[in-house]
This record gives C-alpha cells, structure tokens and sequence, in this order.
C-alpha cells in the first residue's frame, strides 16, 4: 500500500540503520570456510582456540556425557524446558497435519502428486550469546524431529552453559557437537573428520554465522538469514504506554542492535511511551544494552490515519508485531507483512520467545514481505511426481509434440512422439 511521507511523523527517528550496520565480515567468513572446507577438524581446532578459547580435542559430546549434563540440570529449568519443547511439539504437529501428500487423476489417464518428504540430515546452530538462551535448541531441534528427519546435528559454542547442551538432548538432537561460530556452519556445511555434512542448516547466530550461512547457502540449504532482532507494535488511543514500554525494552535487551518501535495513530500514546521507556531504563538491570538500542534503533512514528499506520507497519514488516488497539483482531486481519503476529495486549513476544508453541526463529529486516518464519514445513520437501496410462498419454503428446516442434527441439519431440506411436497418433 503506498504512504505517503506527510502521514509520518517521527517522534523519535532512529538514529543508525541496521541494514548497513549488520554488513562486513564477508573476507573474514570466506578464509574460515575455505580453511574448514580444505583441512577439517584441524581448522576447527584453530578456529575454536582463536576465537572461543577452547582447546577441546573431541568435538562431539558423548552419549555419557548428554546423561550426566541432563542429571545436573536444575529441576525446575528442566521442568520449563520440557513445558516449552512439550508445546512447540505440539503445535509443530499440528501444522505438520495440515501438510498431506496428493494423488489426483487430473485427467483420463493422467495421475499427478505430490509427496511430503523429510530432508535426511539437518543441522540445527544454537547460538551461546549473553544467557542461556534454553529456548534456541528447543525452537530448531523439535520441529525436525516432528518433520521426521533422519539425523539432527546440532552445533554449539564450546562455551555455551550446560543446560544449552541438555536442552539440545531433550528436544531430540542426534548428534551435539561443541563448536561454534562461523566454523561451525563450516563443519556442517562441508563435512569434517567428525562432523557429517548436513543437507539443510538451522538457527541464529551472530554476524559470523550469519554471513556464513549466506556463503553456504548453494552448497546446503538455509533456513533464512537473521540480522538482530526486532519489536514493532501497532497502536491506536487503546495502546497503554507502560506495557509498549516494557514490551519494546524486553525484546531490547537482546542486543545493542535490536531495532524496537511503535507506529501510532496516536499523539498522547506516542509522547507518553518515550516518557516511559527512559523511565523504565532507570531501575532495568540490562539498561546498558537495551537502552542503548533504544537510542540508536528505537522509533515512534506518529501516523496521520489508520491506513498510514498499516502501510508504514507493512513497510517495516517486523519480526515481532504486536497489536495494541481497539479491536486488535479487525487490525490483524488488515496487516500483511511480518514474522509473527501478537494480536492483542495479551499476547506478550516473550510468550513466544520462550514457551507458547510457536516458532521464534522469524524474519528480520524486511524479509517479511516475503517468507514468513521457521515452522516444521521447512524441513520438508513437497516433491512432485506423475504417471501416464495410454489415455493420458493420448490426451498430453500431441501438444508436447507440437510445442517442442515449434521450439526447434527435435530431441523432445522425437521423446514425446515415441511413447504415442507415431502410427496410433499420426505424430
């Protein structure tokens, strides 16, 4: 929908733009990847102890080991991970129903289908970063398993908390590897003397990683590329200025990169939670990142109608997208581009993030226009097949016959005409 730059008016502009800040890196990935590609687990080592400070000789965590970690988790951390794994298990199989193989005899003779394949390996990247994200693994190992993947690999940095690699167990990983970073999607992308070469590779990480997962991608499919995380909340006179606020900083403490915005009809809802938000930054413990997100990402747009308000969100097309208005239903159903939707002040990103059964791995910078986020289709292949009876075969070659003639292709002609019979036909 267009919009016009006079509906806009920004409160708060942010201050750097994500696009450009999330380049580089491009000559430093290539060496990793070339040198893992060339001499496997020895650049691995090298990599691990120049980047992570690890000096592990055995990659892999044992069997006796995965049982060990697991025993030593702390019961309740167990108990919320197995909640989490237990609903995005159940949602992942519920959207797994909906995807069903087809056989249809589209004419006399001429069957068509399709099957609903599982990629055979898949490699799932769990990223360390500032906590134990006890959600990441849960979020890119369980739908795999509920796709029916014959082998989950799943990759770590050596040193990520122990409860990562527990989580990585109980959410069904097959083999759990201690390496990360762009060395990382290296082993899984190439294959090393330890690690086996995956067919599709899953998960966020840093920049390395992600620019990584871009040079692969060709050599082993991606699951998509994820720059830094993302809140956006649409909002008219029904938004509440303390919630906005607290949800905008919640998903700010991510990263100093976080981008975090309301776009708002709203004048006094606006005004209120820019007061808010540096108010909230005062007593909130991880201040020192999300506040600084908030200055150089964070925006306020005030938008001159509701039709702007919509358009502007669509432009964005944000990771996470809240609703806060009057009828947050009717809203959503106007809203087109984004990676997963929050449809009323109930429905808290942080619900998500962690434990309600959708899938957190979403699309950032824009890409939301376009794909929507990870869910158990994408360790599927819907793959096409077709089979003849002569009727069919009456019905498709004598179009296939002419078609290919008039292209000059003689050689599909002759391959079309064959199985007709040139007598029967008269091709």
């Amino acid at each position: 929908m267009p919009i016009s730059d006079e509906a806009l008016t920004f409160l708060k502009p942010a201050h750097r733009n994500s696009f450009q800040d999330n380049d580089a890196l491009a000559d430093t990935v290539k060496a990793v990847l070339e040198n893992v590609r060339g001499r496997g687990d020895a650049a691995v080592r090298e990599y691990s102890q120049a980047f992570d400070k690890s000096d592990l000789e055995r990659f892999e965590v044992s069997a006796e080991e995965r049982t060990a970690i697991v025993s030593r988790m702390d019961q309740a951390a167990r108990d919320d991970a197995e909640f989490a794994i237990a609903r995005v298990r159940d949602f992942a199989e519920r959207q797994r129903a909906t995807m069903l193989p087809l056989e249809a005899e589209v004419l006399p003779g001429l069957h068509l289908g399709h099957r609903v394949i599982p990629i055979e390996r898949v490699g799932a990247y769990v990223p360390g970063g500032r906590y134990p994200l006890l959600s990441a693994p849960v979020m890119t190992i369980v739908p795999a398993r509920v796709a029916g993947c014959d082998e989950i690999v799943a990759c770590l940095p050596p040193t990520a908390h122990p409860d990562m690699v527990a989580v990585c167990h109980l959410s069904g990983a097959d083999r759990i590897f201690r390496i990360g970073g762009a060395q990382a999607i290296a082993a899984m992308a190439y294959g090393t003397e330890s690690v086996p070469a995956v067919d599709k590779i899953f998960g966020p990480g840093n920049a390395y990683v992600n620019e990584a997962k871009r040079q692969v991608f060709g050599t082993v499919g991606i699951d998509q590329l994820a720059g830094p995380s993302e809140i956006y909340v649409v909002a008219d006179h029904a938004g509440n200025a303390e919630m906005i606020a607290t949800d905008l900083l919640a998903q700010a403490e991510h990263d100093v990169m976080t981008r975090v915005g309301l776009i708002t009809t709203d004048r006094a809802l606006a005004e209120a939670t820019i007061v808010e938000v540096e108010r909230q930054l005062t007593d909130l413990p991880t201040a020192g990142i999300a506040g600084q997100a908030w200055r150089d990402y964070g925006e306020v747009v005030l938008c001159a109608n509701e039709a702007a308000m919509l358009a502007y969100s669509d432009r964005i097309a944000a990771e996470h997208l809240q609703v806060h208005t009057a009828d947050p239903h009717a809203t959503a159903r106007k809203l087109r581009n984004y990676g997963s939707l929050f449809i009323g002040p109930l429905a808290s990103v942080v619900y998500s993030d962690k434990c309600c059964g959708t899938n957190h791995t979403l699309p950032t910078l824009g890409t939301g226009r376009y794909t929507g986020g990870l869910w158990v289709g994408s360790y599927l292949k819907v793959c096409t097949h077709q089979w003849l009876e002569p009727q069919g075969v009456a019905a498709v070659a004598p179009p296939a016959v002419r078609q290919s003639a008039r292209e000059g292709l003689e050689g599909h002609r002759r391959a079309a005409a064959f199985r007709a019979g040139h007598n029967r036909l008269g091709l």
